[in-house]
């Protein structure tokens, strides 16, 4: 960090760091997330300018850079990112078994750092930071949608033919947990956890809804982010 920064160099810390927000946070905003471009952007414009100030208000008269050798330097920059933190909660959500906003949340924390290193002085930190940040939000998505994933479904059934469908499913790739069974108007209804593993990119699991289909009646087939009891 520049002990006497001039503004030349204040302000080409700040352009990097919007740079930078517009590069990370075109990601979300994109996707319609809610903590999208604008957010990104300002949130590593604070941290920057948070940098930026405690780097001005440092009382260099007299004093060499070796006199800061025992500051401790960690302490703003984690004030920061404890307060990013409450902000990075909010865009986690919940609903059931959906957990979304993990990614947003991780991208608010990593456009925090790099702003603390740009308005710092770490250009050279912060501009690689941006681009590795870069490459794993926009270079890496291809990977998630190829990437074979556990996938998780209940399936709630009735019918004579319900018991086999363990049997069945078990042929076609699929494993399934038994998960209760109880009686309907319309007849004995079986419960299952079903698993299997796809890619994002491959269909829906449409030939297991097809043959179970045709074995007994569906009353409901819903897929879940994360397997009960987990």
């Amino acid at each position: 960090m520049s002990l006497n920064p001039t503004w030349q160099e204040i302000a080409l810390r700040l352009i990097l760091t919007l740079v930078a927000g517009v590069v990370i946070g075109m990601d979300r905003g994109v996707k319609g997330h809610a903590a999208g471009l604008r957010t990104t952007i300002l949130v590593g414009l604070a941290a920057s300018v948070a940098m930026i100030q405690a780097n001005l208000l440092l009382s260099v008269l007299g004093k060499s850079s070796a006199s800061f050798a025992v500051m401790d330097v960690m302490r703003l920059p984690l004030g920061i990112l404890t307060g990013v933190g409450f902000i990075g909660g909010g865009t986690i959500l919940r609903r059931g078994n959906l957990v979304t906003g993990v990614t947003t949340a991780a991208t608010l924390w990593a456009i925090t750092v790099i702003g603390l290193c740009l308005g710092g002085g770490q250009l050279v930190l912060g501009a690689a930071a941006t681009v590795i940040a870069f490459a794993v939000l926009w270079g890496l998505r291809w990977l998630d949608v190829y990437m074979p994933r556990e996938r998780h479904a209940i399936l709630i059934v009735e019918g004579e033919n319900a018991r086999t469908l363990p049997k069945l499913l078990g042929s076609m790739g699929y494993r399934t947990k038994w998960l209760g069974q109880g009686r309907h108007e319309n007849g004995q209804q079986m419960k299952f956890e079903v698993f299997w593993k796809r890619a994002e990119r491959d269909a829906e699991p449409l030939d297991l809804i097809e043959r179970v289909g045709a074995t007994c009646r569906i009353v409901s087939f819903e897929l879940l982010a994360e397997p009960t009891g987990h």
